[in-house]
């Protein structure tokens, strides 16, 4: 199967690769990206896996998208009946229509590209960019890409369950980008995060000899029509937040973008590791509850069940997450990712140990 031995990869990067070089022998292209996105911003993250494309024109890539794009645009094709779409075939043949051919696959000899938004139900995990010099995609290109869409994206999304790994103790990270895009201000702690994330694609030089990845540009740009976010994991397994802003000069100017990266709170990380777990929007509410330490019947009141329906809730709640009481569900779900190393092993055991494995 195609995807057997992608999916089987340890990490979103890896599976990235994997099925890129796999897909290639099926549907053939010259140059591809493959991207993570936040499920609930459907902004560009980490990692990013690109072949045949340069860091400047993955910069210009997403500058023309979101400034002049307006054909298969990724935020379209998320609630598209189909999410796959290929440029000549949306056109009618006429790509020009298209700023992303005009300014981007003209100039570099791009004839074609087949886009795909990675989702479950309407919540975008990735995105797919495949580019030909030459012959356009066809229907059944999309249909087959169509057909990975829902098992890359359940993949791809299961890369949020909690692993062991340390949160350190840091202050925000602060980046400043002028109007033109440009990185011209950066805190150490900043640096700090940036270095701990993975591979981010191929990433444009700064003034300030800082490597500027594609998602840290896509952000910054997106913060000129108003406030963005996105969440973004690191190398050792800690969720980061990163938020971003317009500034404006005296005199109502433009001036450019402020982003801040900072350690995740538990309701930012909450609702990717629900994903990854395949909980649904019930379960999640009575998990929710659970957390606060509310028993079964107030469970049962609040979200208008019967105590027994809650029961039942709960047993899914723990199958899904491979755990046998509240406890070790609350701290597998929100207490994991923000404990210092050394301390989870220890106070993981201890809150088994305190922790009653009843559903009741």
């Amino acid at each position: 199967m195609l995807l057997s031995k992608a999916t089987e990869e340890p990490d979103a990067l890896g599976m990235f690769a994997q099925a890129s070089a796999r897909l290639r022998r099926v549907v053939p292209f010259d140059a591809a990206v493959w991207r993570a996105t936040d499920p609930e911003t459907g902004i560009l993250t980490t990692p990013m896996h690109g072949e045949n494309i340069d860091a400047q024109g993955c910069f210009e890539y997403w500058e023309t998208e979101l400034l002049a794009g307006t054909v298969n645009l990724y935020s379209d094709l998320t609630t598209a009946p189909v999410p796959v779409a290929g440029l000549r075939d949306t056109t009618g043949d006429c790509p020009g229509t298209s700023a992303i051919y005009v300014d981007f696959m003209k100039p570099r000899g791009l004839y074609d590209e087949l886009r795909a938004v990675l989702r479950v139900g309407s919540r975008p995990q990735g995105t797919i960019s495949l580019f030909r010099t030459s012959k356009a995609f066809s229907r059944a290109d999309v249909e087959f890409v169509n057909s990975l869409v829902t098992p890359l994206a359940r993949r791809l999304r299961s890369y949020a369950t909690p692993a062991e790994y340390a949160i350190a103790a840091g202050g925000p990270g602060l980046l400043l980008f002028d109007a033109a895009g440009s990185l011209v201000s950066v805190n150490d702690e900043a640096r700090r995060y940036l270095e701990e994330l993975p591979e981010g694609g191929p990433s444009t030089d700064s003034r300030l000899d800082l490597p500027v990845p594609p998602w840290l540009h896509t952000i910054a740009l997106t913060a000129r029509s108003g406030p963005a976010w996105i969440r973004l994991r690191t190398r050792g397994g800690r969720w980061l937040v990163c938020h971003a802003s317009p500034m404006d000069e005296i005199g109502g100017g433009p001036q450019g973008s402020a982003v801040v990266l900072e350690p995740a709170k538990a309701s930012d990380v909450m609702p990717l590791v629900a994903d990854a777990y395949e909980l649904s929007e019930r379960e999640v509410e009575v998990t929710q509850h659970v957390a606060r330490g509310l028993p079964t019947e107030k469970i049962a009141e609040h979200l208008f069940l019967s105590p027994h329906t809650v029961r039942d809730h709960i047993k899914a709640i723990f199958e899904k997450t491979q755990v046998s009481s509240r406890g070790e569900l609350v701290g597998k779900l929100f207490v994991e990712h923000y404990r210092p190393a050394g301390e989870q092993t220890v106070q993981a055991a201890d809150e088994r140990r305190a922790t009653a494995g009843s559903l009741s």
